[in-house]
């Protein structure tokens, strides 16, 4: 079952997030000891933190390191003291807790309630201060998708390529600056820029691919049938958890087939079908 934290990393639930990398996430708690009390945590689902593959652990410290860095300027205080309880909720975190006195990091103390307007200006203000820059990006518009920068090779792969269903349509390379984790449908079609209450598909890429990447497919080409399958193998190989979503109803469907890099982008291409 995902938990909290999982589900703010793959946006299903809002945060004042301060900071943010392709495997981290750092954003202010909600039930602070005090004010600029934050929490970093690995994107990727482990509940306890010691079971984290040691580079892991370390990255997720040197990440927590220019997090904490950030809030001390933001935030006056003594130090920033470091907690790890895991027992509150089954994703690995860190505490990051801007202190004066020892009694500052005491969890027995009375949470305080920090006024919305507070938490944003705060998560500004640390995320200002974050060396190296923050890593967040701006929420897209209404309509309007998290584009980021096409990698080069992939641009490369989807040039001039058509995909044929009951018309032909262009592929073309896409990027996003996605959440990491899984995305909810709701999620996803934010990222996409696609209307809220899409219906939303999944099929596997090899399936979606099929009459392009046979030789005596619907190309009748075989030079095209192989770059269908070079496209295929690249993002197969180069890309984590890739699927193909179907967005939209007939007669014309968004279709996009997404895949995870190394620094999280979301990316692979796009094109329209034509189904009656």
């Amino acid at each position: 079952m995902p938990s909290i934290f999982s589900r703010i990393v793959s946006g299903e639930l809002p945060a004042y997030k301060v900071a943010e990398d392709g495997r981290h996430l750092a954003f202010l708690d909600i039930t602070p000891l005090v004010e600029g009390h934050t929490l970093v945590i690995p994107k990727k689902g482990v509940d306890y933190i010691f079971d984290m593959p040691a580079d892991e652990l370390a990255a997720l410290h040197v990440f927590a390191q220019r997090v904490a860095k950030g809030v001390q300027a933001a935030v006056p205080c003594e130090r920033i003291g470091v907690a790890v309880i895991g027992l509150e909720v089954p994703h690995a975190h860190i505490h990051l807790i801007p202190m004066n006195k020892v009694a500052d990091m005491n969890f027995a103390n009375p949470k305080i309630k920090v006024p919305e307007a507070r938490m944003q200006e705060l998560a500004a203000a640390i995320a200002a201060k974050v060396d190296g820059g923050s890593g967040l990006k701006e929420a897209p518009a209404a309509g309007e998708s998290a584009a980021a920068p096409v990698p080069a090779e992939l641009a490369a792969q989807v040039k001039g390529l058509q995909f044929i269903s009951e018309s032909e349509a262009p592929l073309e390379a896409v990027a996003y600056a996605a959440p990491g984790g899984d995305l909810s449908n709701a999620a996803l079609l934010k990222l996409l820029g696609e209307p809220a209450d899409a219906k939303v598909e999944t099929v596997e890429l090899t399936q979606f691919l099929r009459n392009h990447t046979a030789d005596d497919g619907v190309l009748g080409d075989v030079a095209l049938s192989n770059r269908y399958k070079s496209l295929q193998m690249f993002m197969k190989q180069d890309m984590n958890g890739v699927k193909v979503y179907r967005v939209g109803s007939e007669p014309q469907i968004h279709a996009y087939a997404l895949g995870r890099l190394l620094d999280g982008t979301l990316a692979g291409f796009k094109t329209v079908l034509t189904e009656t």
